[in-house]
């Protein structure tokens, strides 16, 4: 549970709720209640997955149970892509709030006029990196120990900072104030502030999932671990934004949501420049430290989650085998250190944390649409597997929970889903370079396959006709008619596109031997 709920509460509570405040005004409490309800029919998906087949980045390998290799490989894809760069992303989030103070900008500055990393920002980042990746190599029992610490603390201070903040200020008319009220930018905004960083936010509860492999008795923990974590990362995210909506001065919002802090320079130290403005000193000394607290503390855990993906793709004929290398205490050295240099490389291009935010909440969207339809297929495929928790009504939940999915991928905006979806090919195609040498590729069975490339083409076309940065073809509502029709037609064939009862079950099987020794070794 801490392990999910500290890669929820990382630089997104900092910031996120600023940031859907300029995007959806006060309505951006809706956005956080509809990503909450979106995500939770996810989490309830990974839930399911997650005791049924606890193994080692079982994010990845449930496709590959239900529809092979191929589809095995392309969820894989997609959790390594955004998981490996959650941890610069917290790292540079840590650096930009850090950097909004004047004391580290007059004698530590770690960033240049533009916001970017200088060259002492970038031995900043990659030294934290460095640190992140020493946790990880110690093994998951002391990363999931340490982490809980962690997580206590950044737990406890943002909840403070609502019942402070709250208390110093809370005027109720700024949830009316300006022009167009309580909804200046109509639903747009509200979806819109859904990829702006409120599902970034709450991303995070199926690193739970990723751990299984490494857990004590995770049949019987699992499910409880994700769906607590996920219910109280909701309910701290939605009581954030009612917080700083109210705690706003309303000179500053009377006339739009721009700058709802007024002059202030740091949009990334918003909770610290609202504690200052309400002349709350201390909170706002508090709420720096946890500034390197809560993203130190899910950059270690995704550093650990890229390693794992990594390896379960590594376990794959296609890739190279030494990823899926362990050492005596189970770690995957040479995959936390694949994880660690590729994040490092990563402040190359991307050396602010705007930049990667609606990427990877995109990503985010992709991998997870795989796993209901893997969950549908493996009720059908594999009906007789013992499961500590089930899906309520799955013919309803595990359809919506892909158009949720979707949906996120949609309000990502056009240019970066044609980004990413340029991404995935190449993935694929390292994958089908993987086959041809490793002679893999007559034994694939490509029918099961066959959905994803119209599923992932057809959002760049929709994308592409759509209202979120896109040409606006489709009018207001019909948009999102399309493309829910579009993923339910996407839903009921891939479901129906799956590997044979006897492939799916040999495919199980390469896993057998952890799945008995994790049954083995649990404890009552």
């Amino acid at each position: 549970m801490f392990v999910s709920l500290g890669s929820i509460i990382g630089s997104g509570w900092l910031l996120g709720a600023l940031k859907a405040a300029q995007v959806a005004g006060p309505a951006s409490i809706l956005s956080w209640v509809l990503a909450a309800a979106m995500l939770s029919l996810l989490a309830l998906t990974y839930a399911e997955l997650g005791a049924a087949y606890p193994v080692a980045g079982g994010g990845a390998r449930v496709s590959y149970y239900s529809h092979g290799p191929i589809a095995g490989f392309t969820a894989g894809w997609a959790a390594w892509l955004q998981a490996v760069f959650i941890a610069p992303i917290e790292v540079l989030a840590a650096i930009t709030y850090i950097n909004s103070t004047g004391t580290a900008r007059a004698h530590f500055n770690m960033l240049d006029n533009a916001g970017l990393l200088n060259s002492t920002g970038l031995v900043v980042a990659v030294l934290l990196m460095m640190v992140f990746t020493a946790i990880n190599l110690a093994g998951a029992k002391f990363m999931s120990e340490s982490n809980v610490f962690v997580v206590l603390w950044k737990t406890a201070v943002p909840f403070l900072a609502v019942v402070v903040v709250a208390g110093t200020q809370f005027d109720t008319a700024n949830f009316t104030a300006g022009k167009g009220g309580f909804m200046p930018f109509g639903f747009h905004g509200v979806f819109a502030a859904l990829a702006g960083g409120v599902v970034f936010g709450l991303q995070g509860f199926e690193q739970a999932v990723q751990l299984a492999g490494e857990a004590r008795n995770p049949k019987r923990d699992l499910s409880r671990a994700i769906l607590t974590a996920m219910a109280i990362g909701a309910l701290l995210y939605t009581l954030l934004q009612v917080v700083m909506i109210g705690g706003f001065d309303p000179l500053n919002i009377a006339h739009g949501w721009d700058k709802p802090l007024g002059d202030a320079k740091s949009a990334y130290g918003a909770w610290y420049t609202l504690a200052l403005a309400l002349g709350i000193g201390w909170l706002a000394k508090m709420l720096l430290v946890d500034a390197i607290i809560s993203p130190a503390g899910t950059g270690v855990i995704y550093v650990g989650t890229s390693a794992r993906l990594s390896y379960a793709l590594g376990q794959e004929r296609e890739m190279p085998s030494v990823l899926a290398t362990t050492n005596k205490k189970g770690v995957p050295v040479v995959s936390i250190l694949v994880a660690a240099v590729i994040g490092c490389v990563a402040f190359g291009p991307f050396k602010s944390w705007k930049d990667l935010v609606e990427v990877v909440t995109s990503t985010t969207a992709i991998m997870y649409g795989f796993a209901p339809v893997a969950l549908a297929a493996l009720h059908k495929l594999d009906p007789g597997r013992e499961r500590s928790y089930r899906v309520p009504y799955p013919k309803v939940l595990l359809p919506a929970a892909f158009c949720s999915a979707n949906l996120i991928v949609y309000f990502s905006d056009f240019p970066t889903t044609w980004k990413l979806i340029l991404a995935m090919a190449v993935g694929l195609m390292l994958f089908a370079i993987g086959a041809r040498v490793a002679r893999t590729s007559s034994t694939i069975n490509l029918r099961a396959v066959r959905w994803i490339v119209p599923w992932l083409g057809g959002h760049v076309v929709i994308g592409a006709l759509g209202r979120y940065d896109g040409y606006m073809v489709l009018p207001e509502w019909i948009d999102l008619a399309v493309l829910i029709a579009f993923s339910l037609t996407i839903y009921y064939l891939a479901v129906k596109m799956t590997l044979s009862a006897e492939e799916s079950a040999a495919a199980v099987a390469k896993d057998a031997a952890q799945l008995e020794y994790l049954e083995a070794s649990a404890t009552p």
